[in-house]
């Protein structure tokens, strides 16, 4: 059958490679095992081996989805001004968004998957399958929409390289609708998972309605850090024919949204700090700590500062013609939205908890010789409570 000699043939392309390919995909493969293991840690000993708590349940696995998702979303930067504005020099790499895509959007199922718990668990959140009282839950329309997203991703890109397979050119008929259809899907991804947050009334850090549009914005700044370094990695290991154009036009739509990124973060700080109400608490964690509890604190600037130096790399147009700066930039972009929205946006939305407890969480290291211990130490209500 063509499609199995296809699968076949994809197989042995990718078992290919020189000694530097080898020793990557062997490394990631490493990291694979590693992974398993220490789930397998996790499922005989349960969650409380991450040591998550009732005061802070979300931490990293939730962090990591909801950076993901942006990853995913990301592939919109190249969709619409290919295929919306039909510029030429990016319609050749948009696969390469689609396939980020995919990839994404898998490690994000597998992050709420680990983060249940229980595998079992997974259906009930899968609409028509599960129980996930759709429509009224909007984590059924999160998984819903990722799902949605995930299939038309992988229509494109199948069909794609498999007619590139046999020699021949892909239909427009099917790519090009369901391409742009991606973009408001790309959209809702992000929308839904921001709504995840601020529909939770007991977590006022989360209740933003800035949340959503900052989230999109942030997207469209880490998601393409990532398609830049790889279009570099391509074009040299591989010859792809990736144009500067393409690269430069990505660079400087990423400038416009890293301003909007930070924009929103201001006024976000502004109406916390401004208005200073008990609800500071929450933000204040965050930047300045709570007594002698500052765990995040060099995070929160850490993390400001290489947005903000990343910002001005991708704003002056000499400086990220420059690859040595560009890279530079990206890999600044990609720490600053991961800190945003992994330590910077889980984990003070549960600190102080809704009682006033104070629970600083710390990920445990990877041990499979004992079980981890079942006591943590949590400090009570601060002066600002």
């Amino acid at each position: 059958m063509p499609f199995l000699l296809f699968l076949r043939g994809c197989l042995r392309i990718i078992t290919q490679g020189d000694r530097a390919y080898r020793i990557w995909v062997g490394s990631l493969l490493a990291l694979i095992v590693v992974g398993l293991v220490s789930y397998s840690f996790q499922a005989r000993y349960g969650l409380i081996s991450t040591n998550l708590r009732d005061q802070v349940s979300w931490a990293f696995y939730v962090g990591n989805f909801t950076f993901l998702v942006g990853i995913a979303a990301a592939a919109v930067l190249l969709v619409i001004p290919a295929y919306v504005y039909d510029w030429e020099p990016i319609k050749e790499v948009v696969i390469l968004g689609e396939l980020l895509a995919v990839s994404a959007i898998i490690m994000c199922l597998l992050f709420v998957l680990v983060d249940m718990g229980r595998p079992d668990r997974f259906l009930h959140i899968m609409p028509f399958l599960g129980s996930p009282n759709f429509p009224m839950s909007v984590m059924a329309w999160d998984a819903l929409v990722l799902n949605i997203y995930l299939g038309v991703n992988l229509v494109v890109v199948g069909h794609i390289l498999y007619k590139g397979f046999y020699g021949q050119h892909y239909n427009k008929k099917i790519v090009i609708p369901l391409v742009l259809f991606s973009i408001p899907m790309a959209v809702s991804i992000h929308t839904v998972t921001a709504f995840l947050y601020n529909g939770m009334a007991s977590r006022p850090y989360w209740n933003a309605s800035i949340l959503a549009p900052r989230f999109i914005a942030s997207a469209f700044c880490s998601g393409p850090a990532v398609l830049l370094v790889l279009f570099q990695v391509l074009r040299k290991r591989t010859g792809l024919p990736i144009k500067d154009e393409a690269i430069q036009k990505v660079a400087e739509l990423m400038a416009y949204t890293m301003f909007l990124n930070l924009f929103l973060l201001g006024a976000e700080l502004f109406k916390e700090y401004y208005s200073a109400t008990e609800h500071l608490v929450y933000t204040q964690y965050f930047w300045a700590g709570i007594g002698t509890h500052r765990a995040l604190v060099p995070y929160a600037w850490g993390g400001l500062a290489c947005s903000v130096i990343s910002f001005f790399i991708f704003l002056v147009p000499t400086w990220r013609r420059n690859m040595v700066l560009l890279n530079i930039g990206c890999a600044l972009i990609y720490t600053g939205v991961y800190i945003e929205k992994g330590l910077g946006l889980v984990i003070p939305g549960m600190t102080p908890d809704t009682l006033g407890e104070i629970y600083e969480y710390r990920p445990t290291s990877w041990s499979g010789a004992s079980p981890p211990a079942s006591t943590a130490s949590v400090s009570w209500s601060s002066p600002c409570w």
